[in-house]
């Protein structure tokens, strides 16, 4: 019995890890804005180097976590490679973010607990 419930708590701490990763990924302003770019159709790294705003070097690494985390999709053509979101769901979740956020606005605005920039705890 006993290790029924360490194996639970195992399982439930390992998706506290995940969905934390999860979060954090979306959680940097420069990812969230390549997101809500590629919502409007896919791009290759020199279109969003210029509309982020960013070095190829930083956009480049944000395009590589949004990939390994599953966010993004690549697909090569020629020498470019060009990224699209992965699939509806990233494309629903950003949509349910955008709703919730225009319905409490003022509420997150006025948080004290959460930092708007991208600082550490």
């Amino acid at each position: 019995m006993t290790t029924i419930l360490t194996e639970d708590k195992e399982k439930s701490g390992l998706k506290l890890v995940l969905t934390t990763k999860f979060f954090r990924a979306l959680g940097d302003p420069s990812r969230l804005k390549i997101l809500d770019l590629l919502l409007d159709g896919e791009k290759n790294v020199g279109e969003l180097v210029e509309l982020v705003g960013s070095s190829q070097g930083r956009v480049s690494n944000h395009l590589a976590c949004l990939k390994q985390c599953g966010f993004v999709n690549t697909r090569r053509n020629g020498k470019f490679i060009y990224y699209s979101i992965a699939d509806e769901e990233v494309r629903r979740l950003l949509e349910i973010s955008q709703l919730m956020i225009a319905r409490n606005a003022e509420q997150i605005w006025a948080c004290t607990r959460v930092s708007a920039s991208n600082e550490e705890d």
